[in-house]
């Protein structure tokens, strides 16, 4: 999964593949913006423009 252009994938596919990550591949939203090199507030600024928040406990955006 590549996730060096974030800023243009459709927040409804991303959120996807984010949460996918999330599940399967990382402990925590840091652990995969670090692995990537990809900043967390641009992710959840981008995936908030679709509506999206992430929630913590659930480390998963909603």
């Amino acid at each position: 999964m590549d996730l060096s252009r974030f800023h243009s994938m459709d927040p409804n596919l991303l959120v996807g593949v984010v949460n996918t990550a999330l599940r399967n591949d990382y402990e925590s939203l840091e652990d995969l913006c670090l692995t990537h090199d990809i900043s967390s507030e641009e992710l959840v600024q981008r995936l908030a423009s679709g509506g999206y928040e992430f929630r913590s406990e659930q480390q998963q955006f909603r």
